[in-house]
């Protein structure tokens, strides 16, 4: 492994391509970001050039090929909303997927460079356990958890006839930002709850909806598992390391091994703004399940920047400007 080597990080301008981008340059790797800037954004680019492609392009990944010696690929492009994904089924079918064939023929067109790829818990479906075990079976119920587990199927597919390498992420809920203020959590729009929920803090939006308090789990509202978002890039670096190193193609799960309810982000948002988080109270979503949790493959919490949920939020509330 050369620490010099040039990494395609397609959706490098996005919230985690952009924070694996910076972890990347830290290690003394060399991103070369491709994105189309539909949702990522041009400033969020600062460690390596931006080429404004479409992933979907085959021409212009091969022309990023034949202008860059790419050791390795970091694979984040993607539409990523799931409920969008329910309205809009085709568009997450072209999105995630074709252009991920396509993105694979021309690694298979340069002579195979290992690849990282973002997957989803969304992979899992409703689970039948949690903690959920990276062997747990896969069974999704919207149309994103299939894109992703359809390029899943690619890659192992790619591996087997081509001899990619790769390691493939299944993210739970990435959160928090760059401790360092370089970076920050901008979607839209948003739909995640640590943003929404600081934004109502701090008079910016409505209040919070909090969408069912009658799940079987603690305190009535769903639980998740969150993991910070830096922990999240270090995660992807680690895995560039074992393939540049010869490493074999594994799957892991990302996650921190323990699950948060709406109602204890709703309060640490509110410790670390200083000021209660307005909620409202909503139905339930169809779909939504009670608790997703991870048996983390990517190390014990203790190992992460950030394992608590404190101190993940903290994070995102300095960089949305609020006291953290």
């Amino acid at each position: 492994m050369n620490e010099s080597d040039v990494i395609l990080v397609t959706g490098g301008a996005g919230f985690i391509g952009s924070h694996a981008c910076k972890a990347l340059a830290a290690a003394g790797f060399r991103p070369v970001v491709f994105d189309n800037l539909s949702m990522g954004h041009r400033h969020a680019v600062k460690w390596g050039p931006l080429v404004v492609g479409d992933v979907g392009d085959a021409e212009a990944l091969r022309r990023v090929f034949g202008d860059y010696s790419i050791a390795g690929v970091l694979h984040f492009a993607a539409s990523a909303y799931v409920g969008e994904s329910v309205g809009v089924p085709l568009r997450y079918y072209r999105n995630n997927v074709a252009t991920t064939m396509t993105l694979l023929e021309v690694m298979v067109e340069a002579g195979v460079p290992p690849l990282v790829f973002s997957s989803s818990c969304a992979t899992y479906g409703t689970p039948t356990e949690v903690p959920i075990p990276v062997s747990h079976e896969q069974r999704p119920i919207n149309p994103y958890g299939w894109t992703k587990l359809m390029g899943e199927q690619m890659i192992r597919d790619a591996g087997h006839a081509h001899g990619l390498r790769s390691v493939i992420l299944r993210y739970f809920n990435a959160a928090g930002a760059d401790p360092d203020g370089d970076l920050c959590e901008e979607h839209d729009p948003e739909t995640h709850l640590i943003p929404l929920a600081i934004d109502a803090a701090l008079g910016r939006r409505p209040p919070l909806r909090i969408f069912g308090t009658d799940y079987p789990t603690p305190d009535g509202t769903c639980i998740r598992d969150y993991i910070h978002v830096s922990d999240l890039a270090d995660a992807h670096v680690a895995a560039l390391r074992e393939l540049l190193g010869g490493g074999a193609s594994r799957i892991r799960n990302l996650g921190t091994g323990r699950g948060h309810s709406v109602r204890e982000v709703v309060e640490a948002v509110g410790r670390a703004a200083g000021m209660p988080v307005p909620t409202e109270i909503h139905p339930r979503r169809a779909g939504d399940p009670a608790e997703l949790a991870a048996v983390s493959d990517s190390g014990t919490p203790s190992g992460f920047r950030f394992p608590d949920l404190q101190g993940i939020v903290d994070t995102a509330v300095r960089s949305r400007g609020g006291k953290g």
